[in-house]
């Protein structure tokens, strides 16, 4: 489970003196904890997994906003924290690894228009669980089911 992997990475950052990897840590055990109580139950790993997911897209997004105003410097620290974010999320597949899994779902799909970018979506967002950034998706399918 992500939690236990950040409870003991938060026990080194600490030690070793590591302030921006404690911080995103933290910053994560608490985002995990606030959907712990949203939900009223303890996590399963594809919520960890989604809820972690969720904080890399906030910083992605932090960085693109940085970067559209010219302050590398927020944008370098963006990356820092998005990069140690990354590293609790499972491998992160590639372009083509994404294309053939939502060619094989397209393909196995008998609906057309818009209920097929739906049922595809669907079906590829649950097979690759955080692997794969949701707006590469979106694309690819959208390119798919035309």
């Amino acid at each position: 489970m992500i939690r236990d992997k950040l409870t003991e990475d938060m026990k080194t950052a600490m030690k070793g003196g590591d302030k921006l990897r404690l911080g995103v840590i933290r910053m994560l055990i608490s985002e995990l904890k606030n959907e712990r109580i949203a939900q009223g139950k303890d996590l399963d790993d594809a919520s960890e997994i989604r809820v972690v997911n969720g904080y890399a897209k906030k910083r992605r997004e932090a960085i693109d906003a940085a970067r559209a105003g010219g302050r590398d410097d927020i944008a370098n620290r963006e990356q820092a924290e998005y990069d140690i974010t990354m590293s609790y999320l499972p491998r992160q597949l590639t372009e083509d690894e994404v294309r053939a899994i939502v060619r094989r779902h397209a393909d196995a799909n008998t609906a057309t228009g818009p209920q097929a970018f739906g049922a595809v979506m669907k079906a590829v967002m649950a097979d690759i669980a955080g692997q794969a950034d949701g707006k590469l998706v979106s694309s690819l399918v959208r390119e798919m089911t035309g």
